[in-house]
C-alpha cells in the first residue's frame, strides 16, 4: 500500500464523528508511539497517536490541526456546535486566488478550516495563504497550483494535498470562466474552452478527489465529506447569449446529481450552489475583460452606452438589489456540509432572482 493511500486511512481511523486528524507524511521520523506493519495499523493505532511508522511504508505525524501534527502539540482550538461545520476540517477551493474563490477562502478560514487555494495563478494563491497565516497567526492555508482542464495537473494537486494533510473533507469546485456572445458567431475554440473548465473540469476533480474520501470513509463507515460545486443561476434557466456558459453550467447539475447517486454509498456527499451575479469581482468587473464589459461590447443591454449602464441593468434585476457575495455563497457551502440528509441539490443563492418551482 502507499503512503498516500495509508495518510486518508490513517484520517479514517481517528475519525472523532466530524473530522479526522491532519496526517503529515515525512520520510522518517525519530521516534514513533506506534511502529507497525500496514496489516497491523488498523489494530494497534490508538486514538491520539500522533507519531506512527508503518515498515516498508513512510512515517506519519499526526494533530488535530496542521500545527498539532509537526509540532507534536496539543493547541488546536476547539468549538462545538454550528461553530464547528469545518473548524479544523480540510478544504479545498479551486479559483480560490481571486473573486468568488478568495471570498470563499477567507469566509472558510473565519470558520476555522485549513483551506488549500488551487489555483492556475498559484503565486497568487501562495501570496494570499501567506497573508491569512500570518493574520492567523497559524497555519489555516496553503496555496497549490492546478489546471482544473489537466488530467495530470488535477491528480499532482491532490496527490501533493494528501501528502500535506492526509485527505480532503470538503473540495469546493469553484474554477470557471464565462465567454459571452450569441450562438450565431461564437467560436468553437470559445465553446469548448468554457465547457472544458466548467464542465469538465467538474468531472476530473471528482474522480481523483472522490477516491481519497472512499478511503478515508473506509475504517469506521461513517466519516461524511463534501463535494460542492459552485455553479451559477444560469444552472438554473437559460442565459440570452450566453449559451456556452449557462449550458455548462446545467451540465454540472447533472454531473452533480449522477456523482451524487454514486458517491453515497462512501458518505460522501455532492450538491452545487447556484450563486447570483457578483458583480464586485473581476468576473464582472474587470476593466478589459469583465462581463460588464463583454455584454457591452455584444450589444446584451439593449440602449447600454456605458459599462455603468450595463452594471445598474443587473442590479435592478435583483430583488435585493445587490449582487452576490462570497459570504452569501459560503452559508450555503456550510448548510450543504451540516446538513447529512442532503445530496444532489442545487441550491439557489441569487437574492431572490430565481425562484424555485
Amino acid at each position: 500500500m502507499k503512503k498516500n493511500e495509508i495518510s486518508p486511512l490513517l484520517r479514517g481511523l481517528s475519525f472523532d464523528g466530524e473530522k479526522g486528524d491532519i496526517v503529515v507524511s515525512k520520510a522518517r521520523i525519530d521516534y514513533a508511539e506506534l511502529t507497525c506493519t500496514v496489516d497491523e495499523l488498523a489494530e494497534k493505532y490508538e486514538k491520539g497517536m500522533q507519531s506512527i511508522i508503518v515498515e516498508g511504508v513512510g512515517a506519519f505525524l499526526l494533530g488535530e490541526d496542521y500545527d498539532d501534527a509537526v509540532n507534536g502539540t496539543t493547541n488546536a482550538q476547539k468549538v462545538v456546535g454550528r461553530v464547528a461545520v469545518v473548524n479544523n476540517k480540510v478544504c479545498v477551493v479551486t479559483g480560490g486566488a481571486q473573486g468568488f474563490g478568495e471570498g470563499i477562502v477567507r469566509e472558510l478560514i473565519k470558520n476555522g478550516a485549513l483551506v488549500f487555494i488551487a489555483d492556475m495563478n498559484v503565486d497568487g494563491a501562495k501570496k494570499l495563504a501567506q497573508e491569512l497565516n500570518e493574520q492567523e497567526g497559524r497555519t489555516v492555508a496553503f496555496g497549490v497550483s492546478v489546471n482544473v482542464t489537466d488530467e495530470k495537473s488535477v491528480k499532482k494537486m491532490v496527490e501533493e494535498i494528501v501528502k500535506t494533510v492526509g485527505g480532503i473533507d470538503l473540495f469546493v469546485s469553484n474554477a470557471g470562466v464565462l465567454k459571452a456572445g450569441s450562438v450565431k458567431e461564437m467560436t468553437l475554440k470559445d465553446f469548448e474552452f468554457v465547457t472544458d473548465v466548467n464542465y469538465v473540469g467538474f468531472f476530473l476533480c471528482t474522480k481523483h478527489v472522490a477516491p481519497v474520501m472512499e478511503l478515508m470513509n473506509q475504517p469506521q463507515g461513517n466519516y461524511f465529506t463534501d463535494i460542492v460545486g459552485i455553479s451559477s443561476k444560469s444552472a438554473l434557466e437559460g442565459s440570452n447569449k450566453n449559451g456556452a456558459y449557462a449550458g455548462s453550467k446545467f451540465g454540472s447539475v447533472g454531473l452533480v446529481q449522477s456523482f451524487a447517486k454514486e458517491l453515497v454509498t462512501d458518505n460522501t456527499k455532492v450538491n452545487t450552489v447556484c450563486p447570483g451575479n457578483f458583480f464586485e469581482g473581476p468576473l464582472w468587473s474587470d476593466p478589459e475583460r469583465g462581463l460588464f464589459v463583454q455584454y457591452l461590447n455584444t450589444g446584451k443591454v439593449p440602449g447600454a452606452k456605458t459599462v455603468e449602464d450595463v452594471k445598474h441593468f443587473y442590479e435592478a434585476q435583483v430583488p435585493m438589489n445587490r449582487g452576490c457575495d462570497g459570504e452569501d455563497v459560503t452559508k450555503a457551502i456550510l448548510y450543504s456540509v451540516e446538513q447529512k440528509y442532503e445530496t444532489g441539490q442545487a441550491i439557489p443563492v441569487t437574492g431572490g432572482q430565481v425562484m424555485l418551482n
